[in-house]
């Protein structure tokens, strides 16, 4: 089974950080939220507060397949300022392992390096923090081993595609069915 983890800081974008969440667990795949706050309560960007699976200072991400990051702010700034969430992407990323962020959270990935030579989206207005990428504007853009998404309306297709690297296209076609989502985009 997959296993993947999401970093929630205190202003982190609801949507963004939960749906993925469901999307995944519902597809089988093992993911759990690691708050970086110091407390598993998280406060999102629109005062929901969360409680997440694990502290980042007691989650081992040596099994990860993928690591991924909401948007919402000042959630990822927070996210940015965060030394150990920022080794542990850097690390995931130079052993060829899965990334994934949303929203304004790629600004993450464009500080680290990440992003040189990639195309990627974010949220409308942060792409100048994509350094070194060439910017798509599309809902969600894969390149390599990073997949980032634009924003809140994008989340649904950013989580179904992160799935689909764990399951195959056809599993995730069967759920999108089952949640009404292909009526919504019109192919049902």
């Amino acid at each position: 089974m997959a296993k993947v983890y999401e970093f929630l800081a205190n202003g982190f974008e609801e949507v963004e950080g939960l749906a993925p969440v469901d999307i995944l667990r519902r597809g089988g795949v093992d993911i759990k939220t690691v708050s970086v706050t110091g407390s598993l309560k998280v406060e999102s960007s629109h005062g929901v507060t969360v409680m997440a699976d694990l502290l980042f200072e007691d989650a081992d991400l040596s099994d990860a397949d993928m690591l991924m990051l909401p948007g919402g702010m000042p959630g990822s700034t927070n996210l940015n300022a965060h030394e150990g969430v920022r080794k542990a992407l850097l690390e995931h990323y130079q052993q060829g392992k899965r990334i994934g962020a949303i929203c304004a959270a790629p600004m993450v990935l464009g500080s680290l390096g990440i992003l040189n030579g990639k195309k990627a989206t974010c949220s409308p207005g942060f792409q100048k923090y994509l350094t070194g990428a060439e910017y798509t504007h599309e809902l969600f853009t894969v390149d390599g081993t990073v997949i980032t998404g634009e924003g809140p309306a994008a989340t649904f297709p950013y989580a179904y595609k992160i799935l689909s690297f764990f399951i195959g296209e056809e599993p995730v076609r069967e759920l999108m069915h089952k949640m009404q989502f292909l009526h919504l985009i019109g192919e049902e």
